[in-house]
């Protein structure tokens, strides 16, 4: 089957073509297809081309960058446009201070290198570029797939795309469910944990953090108080040192709480975390229960909807525009900020709920615009086969 060409494909080949040769840099998830897109833009290339991943079991060092960057180089040699595609970038110390020498360089020189570099980890990737490439770089974000793509290449139901989450390359095996789960534990999720975080970042809990990711898998989209979590948790550890976690589970986008939104009032770093799960696939791959029995169990399958939700939002809207909104029994599951503009988004999803908090929200803030996806509302398919800002 022929792959899907995701909307960055264009975008990417747009900027290279540019006569501007700004960096393009590209994040997202595991198994979401960063390579193949690249991949789709070097055979859409009409010059030179070089791929190289450091994403080896003995990650390489800084000259072999420079190694890769020649190599461009000298397929760049005359007047041609050379392409260097360098992936899982953040797997190499201080590779942002060796792409910026060698990118100036070259803009001294004259050399016709236009580069893409690729990252899991949006953590690093973004640290590394934020701090030593300042003002020579685009960044772009390649997101978990949505229920049009999914239903486009693999022709899927949304109550499956709500279930399967909609890794690509898992997309084969929902037919052996077994499979798929044990493809999505070892494949996906123990790389991300154990590759993008623990080798990457200075955790001094390994079993905290695994415990801390397998609690929001139990319970997705529910807001905890850090301390709630420290009760259900083995480990001894602090609140501190969970939001700390928290925010590393959510810079591979596995798992992020959410703050609570307080019209406008700078959030209290200790603020009540939502617990929203990037990918439903990874709850489902973990809890046992399959696709069928999944959907029976209205509850279970009301969170699960919640946080896809959630999730739709996260993968499609700029980081820390997604928030949520609580008053004593009152809550609003979702509140979307652009700019100066509110919107708050309740869903109904088939799970006994307190259900005046829109209502309540709306009567504090007036100028809010307001919406229901599920029952009653918007259509669950409508959403999310539409941009998130065209509801503003």
């Amino acid at each position: 089957m022929k792959a899907l060409q995701r909307p960055l494909v264009r975008t990417l080949l747009s900027r290279l073509k540019d006569s501007i040769p700004t960096l393009q840099i590209v994040v997202g998830p595991r198994q979401v297809g960063k390579t193949t897109a690249v991949r789709q833009v070097q055979e859409r290339w009409s010059g030179p081309s070089h791929y190289a991943s450091a994403d080896l079991p003995s990650p390489p060092d800084a000259p072999w960058i420079v190694t890769q960057w020649q190599v461009a180089r000298q397929a760049a040699m005359g007047r041609r446009k050379s392409l260097l595609i360098l992936d899982e970038i953040q797997k190499i110390p201080r590779w942002g201070e060796v792409v910026k020498a060698l990118y100036d360089e070259d803009r001294h020189s004259g050399a016709h290198v236009r580069a893409i570099l690729l990252g899991s980890s949006s953590l690093h990737v973004q640290h590394g570029a934020q701090e030593s490439l300042a003002g020579r770089f685009e960044l772009h974000f390649f997101s978990h797939w949505t229920w049009p793509e999914c239903r486009k290449a693999f022709h899927w139901s949304l109550d499956q795309w709500v279930y399967f989450g909609g890794y690509p390359g898992a997309a084969p095996l929902i037919r052996s469910p077994a499979r798929w789960s044990q493809y999505i534990s070892e494949s996906l999720i123990e790389s991300v944990l154990s590759r993008d975080i623990l080798q990457m970042a200075p955790v001094q809990k390994p079993a905290l953090l695994r415990q801390l990711f397998m609690l929001a898998m139990r319970a997705p989209s529910r807001i905890l108080a850090f301390n709630k979590m420290l009760g259900q948790l083995q480990d001894a550890g602090n609140t501190t040192t969970l939001a700390h976690y928290l925010n590393l589970l959510g810079s591979a986008f596995l798992v992020s709480g959410l703050h609570q939104w307080t019209g406008g009032v700078l959030r209290a770093r200790a603020s009540i975390p939502k617990l929203v799960v990037w990918n439903n696939g990874l709850i489902t791959a973990l809890t046992g229960q399959d696709f069928l029995s999944s959907r029976r169990a209205s509850a279970d399958w009301g969170w699960l909807v919640e946080n896809a939700v959630g999730a739709y939002l996260l993968n499609q809207l700029p980081k820390n525009s997604v928030h949520y909104w609580r008053q004593g029994d009152a809550e609003v599951d979702y509140i979307v900020e652009r700019g100066k503009e509110i919107l708050a988004l309740e869903v109904k999803s088939g799970r006994t709920r307190y259900t005046q908090g829109l209502a309540i929200f709306k009567r504090h803030y007036p100028n809010a615009k307001t919406l229901i996806i599920g029952s009653g509302g918007v259509p669950l398919e409508t959403f999310f086969s539409s941009p998130p800002l065209s509801w503003f």
